[in-house]
């Protein structure tokens, strides 16, 4: 089976796309593995698949595949490259997107230099949507690990995410903290983690470790996640920039009730095809 393929990356966070509707490929969980591998295929954090949509009323589908082949539900990264993909290959002719995901549908606008604004939708703040072990809902929450207590922020913004803060991300341990989160027994379906760091009530810094992953050098949903919980704890505004590795990110969020808007970049690094 020969794939053609466009690599691409949103604040350097890097995605293979493959396009489904001009050419018949189905992947399977170990041939996604044997792709995302940097060394023996193309490397990537993610890999998207271009469908045509299920609803009318949606002009595209697109799946998202971690780099150990598990699907997840959402990728505000992802999705910028998605559209600036689609448009490329005049798949599509318009500045406004409505796709559906396995995390609902999504509202893509495109702006000038490839920067596309990406509507993240409500975030979900229940201990149950992620799913986390907790009481009750809160703004916060204690959480023991062997050596140390955190406080995190849970919310689920199409993926599950906590977050907790930092006084210094670029010296915090994020693979040894990340790893200890993720397979605390309190998430029985593992989890994402970002580190904050708050320089401003403007202003941004994390590192996020993905489950499926390890650290990646940005990502839209968690930068969308820091910015609730930081919203929510009152040390952000309504709009925030997120610095991250890759890249900045810019967030705006009224509050609950309201969806988180994501704008960035997206890159085509290039095209290729590979004989799987």
């Amino acid at each position: 089976m020969l794939v053609y393929f466009t690599k691409m990356h949103g604040s350097g966070n890097d995605f293979m796309v493959v396009d489904q509707i001009s050419q018949k490929v189905r992947l399977r969980p170990e041939q996604v593995r044997r792709l995302a591998d940097r060394n023996l295929g193309v490397g990537f954090d993610q890999l998207l698949i271009v469908e045509p949509p299920s609803n009318p009323d949606a002009d595209f589908r697109y799946r998202i595949f971690n780099a150990d082949g598990t699907e997840v539900e959402n990728s505000g990264n992802g999705a910028r490259c998605f559209a600036v993909f689609v448009h490329d290959k005049r798949l599509t002719s318009k500045k406004i997107l409505r796709v559906e995901t396995a995390g609902g549908q999504r509202v893509l606008t495109l702006n000038s230099n490839n920067q596309v604004t990406v509507d993240m939708g409500v975030p979900g703040l229940t201990p149950a949507k992620l799913p986390f072990q907790a009481a009750e809902q809160a703004i916060s929450y204690s959480l023991n690990l062997t050596d140390q207590q955190l406080e995190i922020g849970a919310v689920f913004i199409g993926n599950p995410h906590v977050i907790t803060r930092v006084e210094d991300v670029i010296n915090t341990p994020v693979s040894e903290l990340g790893t200890k989160i993720k397979n605390h027994p309190r998430f029985p379906n593992q989890i994402n983690v970002g580190f904050l760091q708050v320089l401003s009530r403007t202003q941004g810094r994390l590192r996020v470790y993905e489950r499926g992953m390890g650290e990646i050098l940005a990502s839209g949903t968690g930068a969308s996640a820091a910015m609730v919980y930081g919203r929510l704890q009152g040390w952000f505004d309504s709009r925030v920039e997120i610095q991250l590795p890759g890249g900045i990110l810019q967030l705006e969020w009224p509050g609950e009730g309201h969806s988180v808007k994501l704008t960035g970049p997206a890159q085509r690094v290039f095209e290729g095809q590979i004989y799987l």
